[in-house]
């Protein structure tokens, strides 16, 4: 299995990482990829950017270094209701929104219940394509019901390089390949991402890519495992 874009990664923007878009631009043309989307933190996690950053990246070319440039998000899920920290104006004016639960957000993870409940809510906007590190060892949730709510909402469900590196979110291996064989059981869709913090950690997928093989997954289930499927799921024509 190939996967030809990176779909979860940070610039200086975030707060707390180290790399430009032109460099995570360059690092993605080096390892091959077509395709590079920028996630950079909602306002809602300390350091990040504030909400006319994602108003403006209308600025941001389509192609850089020849990579596809989707212009995105990773926004902060708020609550059990699945409030997110961007307004639906902001959404539509992007290309792809992800959507996690993080520390330090207002969302405290000390429920599976309400964490289960947060994310589920989350799958129900139209914009939020994707969950991201759903495996997250601090905010547990009953598995088996978010794989079904992806299914049904076709909300992918992301499995994080860097969670499995335990470069971040250490100790969430065991939840992270129990998302993975239930996605492959039951068919919901599924990313992988690097979560790059700086460049060279761009395209770095082989711990997730192990996983899958591990779960038996499908390629077919892997969004951005293939150029038109990812473009179709995203509602994008080709340039």
């Amino acid at each position: 299995m190939k996967i030809i874009a990176d779909m979860h990664t940070h610039t200086l923007a975030s707060g707390h990482a180290y790399s430009t878009i032109n460099e995570l631009a360059r690092a993605a043309a080096e390892v091959g990829l077509r395709g590079l989307a920028i996630t950079d933190h909602g306002p809602g996690l300390p350091g990040g950017p504030h909400r006319f950053h994602f108003c403006a990246m209308r600025f941001v070319p389509r192609t850089i270094a020849g990579v596809r440039i989707f212009r995105g998000v990773e926004a902060n899920i708020l609550d059990d209701q699945g409030r997110l920290d961007l307004e639906p104006d902001v959404l539509e004016q992007l290309d792809f929104v992800m959507a996690g639960l993080h520390e330090d957000c207002g969302f405290c993870g000390q429920d599976i219940e309400r964490n289960t409940r947060a994310i589920l809510a989350a799958m129900e906007n139209p914009r939020v394509k994707c969950i991201s590190h759903p495996g997250n060892v601090v905010f547990p949730a009953r598995y088996e019901e978010i794989v079904m709510g992806a299914l049904a909402t076709q909300t992918a469900l992301e499995i994080n390089n860097s969670s499995l590196m335990s470069v971040s979110r250490k100790g969430s291996n065991a939840n992270c390949a129990e998302i993975a064989a239930l996605c492959a059981r039951i068919g919901a869709p599924v990313m992988i991402g690097s979560d790059a913090h700086i460049c060279q950690g761009v395209g770095v997928f082989e711990d997730a890519l192990k996983l899958l093989a591990e779960a038996g997954m499908p390629e077919g289930q892997v969004i951005n495992a293939s150029w038109q499927r990812l473009l179709d799921f995203l509602g994008i024509e080709e340039e």
